[in-house]
């Protein structure tokens, strides 16, 4: 295999050796720029699956452009896998995911997966969570009353200019986190009234993380 020599080279690796556990089926599809890498790549083996279910419009355009039927996930229910990108890793693979602002639908698409594999280059697997700024989806009239509630847990809110999700709804970023204990925080986050959906993927990680490497695509199991 062709040692990569860039950042996009390293993603495009993971998303190819992701491509080794799809077994037909429906997949799940999630976003951002190492999704991309692996829509263009199911694309080749099209014929073998029955379609997608997608995370974002954005993903859901295109797969379509290249011919994946996406199905809506109400009529679909569960499937065996799902594939997505993240902005942070543990060793325990809970992840900090949305920096691409999809994070709702990729938490809703990650519960019915009967296995979620997270594609990344090596840089996305750090030690401790929370360098990369922790993304919440939050119904805008709630805005300035989450941001006070999070201050109070120690981060800092910053309203995320010039997106509206999807959903119809502003991501505020919480920068200045040490996320030491994932699932608490998630939950606490969640509790917390107007925010829909937070970017900590903890309560239901990964199953596995490919990462884009110089040597090589690695694989890593929860530790």
């Amino acid at each position: 295999m062709e040692r990569p020599s860039s950042q996009d080279d390293m993603k495009k690796q993971a998303a190819l050796e992701a491509l080794t556990y799809v077994e037909g089926g429906v997949v799940g599809v999630g976003t951002g720029s190492t999704v991309r890498h692996f829509i263009d790549a199911l694309a080749t083996m099209k014929e073998l699956i029955d379609g997608a279910v997608s995370s974002s419009e954005a993903s859901t355009a295109r797969l379509e452009s290249l011919g994946i039927p996406v199905f809506d996930l109400n009529d679909v229910g569960h499937f065996d896998l799902y594939v997505d990108g993240a902005d942070e890793s543990n060793h325990h693979l809970q992840l900090i995911k949305g920096g691409g602002g999809a994070l709702t639908r990729e938490k809703i698409v990650a519960a019915c997966s009967r296995r979620f594999i997270c594609i990344a280059d090596e840089r996305k697997l750090v030690d401790v969570l929370g360098a990369f700024p922790l993304p919440l989806e939050v119904i805008p009239m709630a805005r300035s009353y989450v941001m006070a509630e999070v201050l109070k847990l120690g981060g800092r809110p910053v309203v995320r200019e010039g997106l509206i999700t999807d959903n119809g709804n502003v991501i505020l970023d919480i920068h200045g986190l040490r996320i030491t204990s994932p699932v608490d925080l998630e939950q606490r986050l969640n509790n917390i009234a107007g925010v829909v959906a937070n970017g900590l993927f903890a309560m239901r990680p990964a199953d596995l993380l490919i990462l884009g490497t110089p040597a090589g695509p690695r694989t890593v199991e929860a530790g």
